[in-house]
């Protein structure tokens, strides 16, 4: 721990991130298999967050379980699935940008002009004519709805573009600006904890990556946490002094205990 914790409200709920976190690689890190089972036998009622977007929900759950960390369906809640319910919920025509395993999941578009661009962490699928042609219906006044804004991820020893730099490319071209629907919105965070039934005071968010999962929990007035794996880079905490830090999810128990 790096941070005095001694004023902080006892968390009722825990939030965490999967990628860094819990995961790297296809593997569970150091003390994430522990840390589950400590809430378990806590009681304390926690989600998985992630704007994870390659893959599908049903394959994600399947790998974690594979990690040996098991996962109820409704303990995982993915910034895909609340894009989904976001375009139900406002009739929206889509044109995704999405990897070939989440187009599986996606429901077909109507045989329509699309009325919104909706970018997910589309990999390899991040091409030039892919993004020319959301670029056209941009021009033509879609809207621009995205799963994220997050700058890179780790995988393979080292950092990799996600989708944020290909959603600003499009934000500078057309002159517009992107709805993000998965963190950091503060919208993704308060329909997380309204489901818990939690203060959000009361909820701890740990994540690796400081702007999406900390500071944006943070300022949607939450607790956080802040762990030294997956994405964190050297002087992170020093842009989060709100925060508690941690070495590695197997340190989660003992933080949790002080309170």
């Amino acid at each position: 721990m790096t941070r005095s914790d001694s004023n902080r409200p006892a968390v009722a709920a825990v939030l965490l991130d999967i990628g860094g976190v819990l995961t790297e690689d296809g593997a569970a890190l150091p003390g994430a298999v522990d840390g589950l089972h400590y809430l378990r036998a806590s009681e304390l009622p926690f989600r998985l967050l992630t704007n994870t977007s390659r893959r599908s929900r049903r394959q994600l759950l399947a790998e974690l379980q594979e990690q040996g960390l098991q996962i109820g369906e409704a303990e995982l809640i993915t910034a895909p699935i609340a894009v989904l319910q976001y375009l139900q919920a406002e009739h929206l025509t889509p044109y995704y940008i999405c990897s070939p395993a989440l187009r599986e999941e996606l429901p077909s578009p109507v045989a329509e002009p699309p009325d919104t661009v909706v970018v997910f962490d589309a990999g390899e699928q991040f091409c030039y004519a892919v993004l020319d042609e959301a670029f056209r219906y941009l021009q033509a006044g879609a809207g621009l709805v995205a799963v994220g804004d997050n700058r890179y991820y780790r995988s393979g020893g080292r950092l990799h573009l996600d989708a944020g730099p290909f959603i600003r490319a499009l934000e500078y071209a057309a002159n517009t600006e992107a709805l993000i629907i998965g963190k950091p919105a503060a919208r993704f965070y308060h329909d997380v904890v309204a489901g818990l039934g939690v203060p959000p005071g009361q909820v701890l968010m740990v994540g690796d990556d400081v702007e999406a999962d900390v500071l944006a929990a943070a300022h949607a007035g939450l607790a956080a946490c802040l762990v030294k794996t997956g994405k964190y880079q050297r002087g992170d905490e020093r842009a989060a002094p709100m925060a508690a830090c941690i070495d590695s999810i197997g340190q989660l128990p003992a933080l949790l205990s002080r309170h």
